[in-house]
């Protein structure tokens, strides 16, 4: 189980995906879960995504600049994953 860090609920790790920042502070999505760097989960809801982008949520949590379009780009990873389990469910998503 892991935090959503937009929501502050816990999933599974399998229903969820790995932000991470490394050491040059670059922030990126780590679908492998094995990324050197300070990371963190987000859970599988596009919608938690795009209010995140309005609060600025990842700035908090990294305590670093995020470019606008990361978080366009985690909504459709989020989208696309939350698509995925909901046709496939666990064996859609390779961990």
């Amino acid at each position: 189980m892991r935090k959503d860090i937009l929501t502050n609920k816990m999933y599974p790790k399998r229903e969820m995906v790995r932000i991470v920042k490394d050491k040059e502070g670059n922030i990126s999505i780590d679908p492998t879960g094995k990324k050197p760097g300070r990371g963190a989960y987000v859970g599988l809801d596009p919608e938690a995504v795009k209010t995140a982008k309005s609060k600025k949520s990842l700035e908090k949590v990294f305590s670093h600049a995020v470019p606008e379009n990361f978080y366009d780009e985690l909504f459709e990873f989020v989208d696309h994953q939350k698509a995925r389990m909901d046709l496939f469910g666990d064996l859609g998503k390779k961990h």
